[in-house]
């Protein structure tokens, strides 16, 4: 960890105090819509190069959540892991490594594989570093979260890193939490019950 990573994760209370107060990055969003287009069709690469069709996942509840190693808000893979080791059974959470906000995964696969085992013991599955944001680089997977005609309802990328998109047992996008809804949060838990 750098310093200034670690300067980043002493700070983390004061940064999600701070947005709570002011009002950042706490967008919340929530449908009982269905898909136009199946959750299911998707697949992506995980970071050691395997393919991971999402059909694999039918019964189950997904979060899909873009990462960065650099930013204030990393903390949350504490978070995060915590949530996947207590939900294994009826969550499955996947982290999109992107380097869309500040330029803060400069990483390869590799390294950003390695930081996230390191320093906050992730187990769960991580996609090969992507871009998220609307643009002619974005993720397919991203392109159905972030288009209504595909996911039924919903057209908010993120705004930031760690933002997270819950999808139900049967494949619908039900939420949409922005980066300072914490992972362990009443409304996180509310949604993935």
């Amino acid at each position: 960890m750098t310093g200034r990573q670690k300067i980043l994760k002493l700070m983390y209370p004061v940064l999600t105090g701070l947005t709570r107060l002011f009002g950042k990055n706490n967008k919340k969003l929530q449908s009982t819509t269905m898909a136009n287009t199946s959750f299911y069709d998707l697949q992506i690469t995980l970071n050691n190069g395997k393919p991971f069709a999402f059909s694999d996942l039918k019964g189950k509840k997904v979060m899909l959540v873009n990462t960065a190693s650099d930013c204030g808000y990393t903390r949350q893979y504490d978070d995060l892991e915590k949530l996947y080791a207590a939900n294994k059974d009826n969550l499955v959470i996947i982290g999109f490594p992107a380097n869309d906000f500040g330029e803060q995964e400069k990483g390869d696969d590799a390294t950003i594989e390695e930081f996230c085992r390191v320093n906050y013991g992730v187990t769960f599955p991580l996609a090969q570093k992507s871009g998220v944001k609307k643009n002619a680089e974005q993720n397919p997977v991203y392109q159905w979260l972030t288009d209504a005609d595909k996911n039924g309802w919903n057209t908010t990328a993120p705004t930031w890193n760690f933002c997270k998109y819950i999808i139900d047992e049967n494949g619908n996008l039900k939420n949409f939490f922005e980066a300072s809804v914490e992972p362990m949060s009443k409304e996180v838990a509310d949604a993935i019950r």
